[in-house]
């Protein structure tokens, strides 16, 4: 990949050379950066389109640099009954991909001055002023190291000596943010997309609208629907600050920028927010850092990720900080009886081909 990009820089520099009539002069970024847009456009169609192909794969996946779509497509149904396509405002829930939304809001309540990460959930909450309880820290909650798995139970070890992934942990915290913040959970995270500009973003309790992909379990063959969509997100099953937000992927997009780009938290909040505190070790994704809601690489290149699975909607939103580019992979079916490694395969694939042009990337910003 790095001898194709080399290959054409050459070029690049002859355009930018003096000859022995005047020519205007060139702005040799300008075309470095954009042979490299090309490049980019161009690997990602042919390996991502195969994606699509090799897994039949029914959803959408974008990619974007900044501002700047570098790959798009969707493909199949958002109902399978009625034949209604996918399109570019199909809605979809994502899942856990929920949880760095409640994490920020959580952290736009400390910058408020309402509480504070390293504070006991014992202050603000009743149900954990007991001693099997009493010691978690909100911060605990936020990167799963509580040892609390479902509420009312004991705990799967000392609070912060470990690491459990936790979605009543995350309810939790949606109880704390009502908490202090006096209103519901749905006013703070509708006020939340309004800040960052998502317009087509809302939770399973709340949804009204046309545009939403019911989800499926089986395969296009034999699609069977997910009952009581997008409702049952807000269930005690599930939960809404854990797993029930409903986006598109330009939302997501516009999510990401405002969040990494600073238009959400004060910088050093938001350092605090993608800081790693803890590590996990996913089950189809492997060994891996976690902060508040979001994963990160371990080693390069430089990510911040969250996978997301309620019952036949897995979804993927990966952010690279260093060239300020958003992945997302959002769908609405799932074999479950193959098991979830091979109904995140596409997602996997996806993110080692987004993975390794951004380590060439990376390589090829140290040679010049």
């Amino acid at each position: 990949m790095i001898r194709n990009l080399m290959f054409l820089l050459p070029f690049c520099f002859l355009l930018s050379c003096k000859t022995e009539k005047p020519v205007p002069p060139v702005d040799k970024k300008t075309i470095i950066d954009s042979t490299v847009t090309a490049f980019q456009k161009t690997l990602l169609k042919q390996q991502i389109d195969s994606v699509f192909k090799k897994y039949h794969f029914n959803g959408s996946i974008a990619v974007f640099k900044d501002s700047l779509p570098l790959y798009r497509k969707e493909n199949g149904y958002s109902n399978f009954r009625t034949k209604a396509r996918i399109d570019s405002n199909t809605i979809f829930a994502i899942g856990s991909v929920s949880k760095q939304f409640t994490a920020v809001m959580i952290l736009l309540q400390m910058e408020q001055g309402k509480l504070n990460v390293n504070d006991k959930v014992s202050k603000y909450l009743k149900e954990f002023q007991n001693k099997e309880y009493e010691n978690i820290t909100i911060h605990q909650l936020l990167n799963h190291t509580s040892g609390l798995n479902l509420m009312g139970g004991k705990l799967m070890f000392k609070s912060g000596s470990g690491f459990f992934y936790s979605n009543d942990g995350f309810n939790t915290l949606g109880k704390i943010i009502e908490k202090v913040s006096g209103t519901s959970y749905d006013e703070n995270v509708q006020e939340l997309f309004k800040k960052a500009g998502m317009t087509r973003s809302s939770t399973g309790d709340i949804f009204k609208g046309n545009n939403f992909a019911s989800a499926y379990l089986g395969n296009g063959t034999h699609a069977q629907e997910v009952p009581n969509m997008p409702k049952r997100l807000g269930g005690k099953e599930i939960g809404t600050p854990a797993g029930g937000i409903l986006s598109t992927i330009q939302d997501l997009h516009l999510w990401n920028n405002a969040l990494y780009g600073g238009k959400i938290l004060k910088p050093e909040t938001l350092k605090l927010f993608m800081a790693k505190s803890a590590e996990r070790h996913h089950a189809i994704l492997g060994k891996m850092g976690y902060a508040y809601g979001i994963m990160l690489n371990i080693g390069k290149p430089n990510s911040y990720f969250h996978s997301g699975y309620i019952k036949g909607s897995p979804s993927l939103n990966i952010y690279y900080p260093e060239t300020k580019t958003s992945v997302i992979i959002l769908s609405n079916i799932a074999d479950e009886e193959k098991g979830k490694a091979l109904v995140f395969k596409p997602h996997i694939e996806v993110k080692k081909i987004t993975d390794n042009l951004e380590s060439t990337l990376s390589q090829l910003a140290q040679k010049n």
